[in-house]
């Protein structure tokens, strides 16, 4: 009787401690919702902005018409180093930002390392798509994201084949090929690193459903930064060795040369003869560091997006942006010839997009609804057995 009056009487207080932060929230949020909803659309705005300038920023850099430096892997290095150095003075120095915890050795290897090779790898072959094809073009060939998603997803036992799934791919798949056939200057050297670059996404979602979210640890974009960052290790190695993770010295080395090879040695064998040995471009490094900030600042908007919006808002707005790029970069580039098949394909596979993200979204909700169900039974229980044993 004791035992169940006390399970009691701690079910009370769990449900009103959670009635009092409901309370609580929904105060904050009806004492000023003029302004959240104004800091919502600044997010989403800075999120687009940054996002369609990153990407007119690094084709201006890579073009030989403007400041030709033609080294899109040499690019991406600069933009790793610089993103973690920074990610890792305003989490360890200044302490502005917080990083999740509970990383460990294992969840590191096997799961962090996996998902930073293949981010190196999506941006490495993106950026040097943009030396070969128009930014619209590229654009529209990363429509095909959902599709590579799926099938890997299918092949690894992440997502269930169905008819209404098959018919939205088809429709992607109908849309960028229409798209394709509508280009103008099309080179398929270009085409190829595309698709490579829409491959290693496709493989970084996956390990991040595969290793991440199953282990039960949550990474946000600054993480990630902070854990493949090499700062990272050095700062654990030679402060924190006896508080942290139990690193030995082989695994410590391990897990820096694993973190510098994703760009590094291939940066050495592919780019840095030809840059040694043509020695025409001209080294600009303010534009450079500013290209590199761009890189750092697009991955902060994205967390305060995801932070204080939904997932809904995130995919919409990734749209918006795919729309702003593809127009403004007509604009923009001589290079960009955009034709109506070209739009007409594009429109088509972005309506399966959106079907796309429609469906996960509904996939989504209805899997945390079914979470909070199962939670509040097990909260119940405690009340079951005790009037139970009371009678």
């Amino acid at each position: 009787g004791s035992l169940a009056n006390g399970d009691k009487c701690q079910t009370k207080a769990r449900r009103k401690k959670r009635k009092r932060v409901r309370r609580s929230c929904s105060a904050a949020i009806m004492a000023d919702p003029r302004k959240e909803g104004f800091l919502t659309y600044a997010y989403i705005l800075l999120y687009i902005a940054l996002s369609s300038g990153q990407i007119f920023f690094n084709k201006w850099v890579l073009s030989s018409k403007e400041i030709n430096f033609p080294y899109p892997l040499g690019l991406t290095l600069l933009h790793m180093v610089f993103s973690s150095v920074l990610c890792f003075a305003l989490t360890k120095v200044f302490k502005v930002l917080k990083v999740e915890e509970g990383m460990t050795l294992e969840i590191y290897t096997t799961s962090v390392i996996p998902i930073g090779a293949m981010f190196a790898m999506t941006l490495w072959l993106g950026n040097t798509a943009y030396l070969y094809i128009s930014v619209a073009f590229a654009q529209m060939l990363k429509a095909i994201m959902p599709v590579a998603v799926f099938v890997l997803g299918v092949a690894a036992g992440l997502e269930v084949n169905s008819c209404r799934m098959f018919l939205i791919m088809s429709v992607i798949s109908f849309g960028v090929l229409v798209a394709s056939y509508g280009e103008i200057n099309i080179n398929w050297i270009g085409v190829v690193y595309q698709m490579g670059g829409v491959v290693g996404e496709a493989l970084r979602l996956i390990f991040m459903e595969i290793f991440v979210k199953r282990k039960g640890l949550k990474l946000n974009p600054i993480s990630v930064m902070y854990y493949v960052s090499p700062c990272r290790h050095v700062y654990c190695f030679l402060f924190q060795r006896s508080t942290l993770v139990d690193y030995s010295d082989h695994n410590f080395i391990a897990i820096v040369l694993c973190s510098a090879i994703c760009l590094f040695i291939p940066w050495i064998f592919l780019e840095r003869p030809r840059m040694v040995e043509q020695g025409t471009w001209e080294f600009q490094p303010v534009i450079l560091m500013l290209n590199s900030l761009c890189t750092f600042a697009l991955n902060l908007s994205v967390f305060l997006v995801i932070s204080h919006t939904s997932a809904l808002t995130i995919r919409v707005a990734g749209v918006v942006k795919d729309w702003v790029v593809v127009l403004l970069s007509a604009l923009l580039f001589a290079d960009t010839k955009l034709t109506i098949i070209n739009l007409f394909g594009y429109g088509i596979a972005i309506a399966g997009v959106a079907a796309y993200n429609n469906h996960k979204l509904k996939k989504e909700t209805s899997r945390d609804t079914s979470k909070d169900a199962q939670a509040h039974e097990a909260e119940s229980i405690p009340l079951t057995t005790s009037s139970t044993s009371e009678s």
